[in-house]
C-alpha cells in the first residue's frame, strides 16, 4: 500500500534543517523555489553558506548594441557563461576589485560604489575627493582636476579619468555588505603612493593607516584584522576596530625574487603566494609587442614562532583564487568543477 506525501507540508523546522545543510548558493535558491511554504521557512539571504566559488567577469564587447547593459560571467562550477543585466559595470566605468561577491565601481566623478551583480543592491563608499591626500576638488570648476599632496609635501593634479583608472588598486571588505545588520570595513590600496586607506560602513571620509604605507602588495582580512604584505614578504597587522588604527609588524626574512605577492586566508593559517613573470618581445610588421607570461607560483605558510615563511609543497584538497579580487581559498571537494592543489589566477599585472 503506497502512501502519498505532500512535501509542501513539511514542518518549517525540518525545512530549515535541510536548508542549513546546503553548501551551494544555487542549490539554496532552487530549494526556496519549490513552493511558498519552503520559501517562508528559510531566509532569502542565507548566512550559513561558506564562500562560494567566484565567477570570472569577462571583458565587455566594444560593439555598442541594445544589450550593452549585459555582462558575461563564467562559472567553473557548471562550465557555463551567465549573462546579467549590469549597466553599472559598463566600459565607461572601472572595476577596482571584488570582495564577498560585490564589485567596487569607479566612474569619472568622485563617486565610489559597490554593487552585488546578482541582487543589484548598491551601497556607496566615501567619494574619491574625501581621501586625506586630496586637498582640493570641485566638480564644477573648469578642468575639474583633483589637487593632491604627497607625504613629502609636493602638490600635483589628476584629471577625472586618471583618478578613475589609476588612483585605487584594490578594495577589500572585512565582511559581506549583504548582512544589513552588521557593520563592515572597506580597505583600499592606493596605486601611486602605496597608502592604505579605510572606512567603516556609513562613514563619509576615508582615513589613512599612517604606519603601513609600504605594505601595499595585497591585503586580506584574517582573524579580526587586516593583514597587509610588502614587496619583501613582511606583514603589517592593522586593527582598525577602535577610534585609531593599531598597527603591529611581523618581520619575516625578506622574500627575494617574485613579481607579485598575494595573501590568502586558509582557515587559521595565512598563506603568501608569490607569482613569477617573464617578459617577452615580439616584432610583427615593424611593430614591437611587449608581453609577459606567468612562469611559476610559490606558496608559503606563515609560522609565527619564527617568524618565518615556510614553503608549502602542495595544497592537497585546497584551491586558491588570486587576482584583483580579494584572494580566497576553497576546499575543492565542496564544489563541482573545482580541482584541488590548484591556483586559479587572473591577468592583473598592471605594469603592461
Amino acid at each position: 500500500m503506497s502512501t502519498s506525501v505532500d512535501w509542501s507540508e513539511l514542518q518549517p523546522e525540518l525545512i530549515e534543517s535541510i536548508g542549513n545543510k546546503l553548501k551551494v548558493h544555487k542549490d539554496y535558491v532552487k530549494f526556496r523555489a519549490v513552493c511558498s511554504n519552503w520559501r517562508r521557512s528559510i531566509p532569502k539571504t542565507p548566512k550559513h553558506l561558506p564562500y562560494q566559488l567566484p565567477w570570472l567577469m569577462l571583458p565587455q564587447s566594444n560593439n555598442h548594441n541594445r544589450q550593452s547593459h549585459l555582462r558575461s560571467f563564467f562559472s567553473i562550477s557548471d562550465n557555463k557563461i551567465h549573462r546579467l543585466s549590469l549597466p553599472e559595470a559598463s566600459n565607461i566605468r572601472r572595476r577596482c576589485g571584488s570582495s564577498h561577491g560585490w564589485l567596487v565601481i569607479l566612474e569619472e566623478t568622485p563617486a565610489v560604489f559597490l554593487i552585488n551583480p546578482l541582487t543589484r543592491v548598491k551601497h556607496h563608499l566615501p567619494p574619491l575627493s574625501s581621501f586625506p591626500n586630496v586637498t582640493k576638488f570641485n566638480f564644477y570648476d573648469v578642468g575639474r582636476e583633483y589637487t593632491l599632496k604627497t607625504s613629502e609635501g609636493d602638490v600635483y593634479t589628476c584629471n577625472l579619468k586618471e583618478m578613475r583608472d589609476s588612483f585605487i588598486k584594490k578594495v577589500v571588505f572585512s565582511s559581506s555588505p549583504s548582512d544589513e545588520d552588521s557593520d563592515y570595513f572597506a580597505l583600499a590600496i592606493l596605486n601611486q603612493t602605496g597608502d592604505l586607506a579605510y572606512c567603516k560602513k556609513g562613514d563619509c571620509l576615508w582615513k589613512f593607516i599612517d604606519d603601513a604605507q609600504s605594505y601595499c602588495e595585497d591585503v586580506v582580512y584574517h582573524k579580526g584584522c587586516f593583514y597587509a604584505v610588502s614587496k619583501y614578504g613582511t606583514i603589517a597587522v592593522c586593527d582598525i576596530s577602535g577610534s585609531l588604527p593599531i598597527v603591529s609588524f611581523i618581520q619575516t626574512p625578506p622574500q627575494v625574487g617574485g613579481d607579485m605577492q598575494y595573501l590568502v586566508s586558509l582557515e587559521d593559517e595565512l598563506l603568501l603566494v608569490t607569482r613569477y613573470l617573464e617578459l617577452g618581445f615580439d616584432v610583427d610588421q615593424h611593430q614591437l609587442d611587449i608581453f609577459y607570461k606567468t612562469t611559476e607560483f610559490r606558496v608559503c605558510k606563515l609560522v609565527l614562532s619564527g617568524p618565518m615563511w615556510e614553503i608549502v609543497g602542495k595544497l592537497d584538497e585546497w584551491a586558491l583564487f588570486v587576482g584583483e579580487n580579494a584572494s580566497m581559498a576553497f576546499r575543492a571537494s565542496d564544489f563541482q568543477g573545482c580541482k584541488g592543489n590548484r591556483i586559479y589566477f587572473t591577468d592583473d599585472y598592471s605594469e603592461w
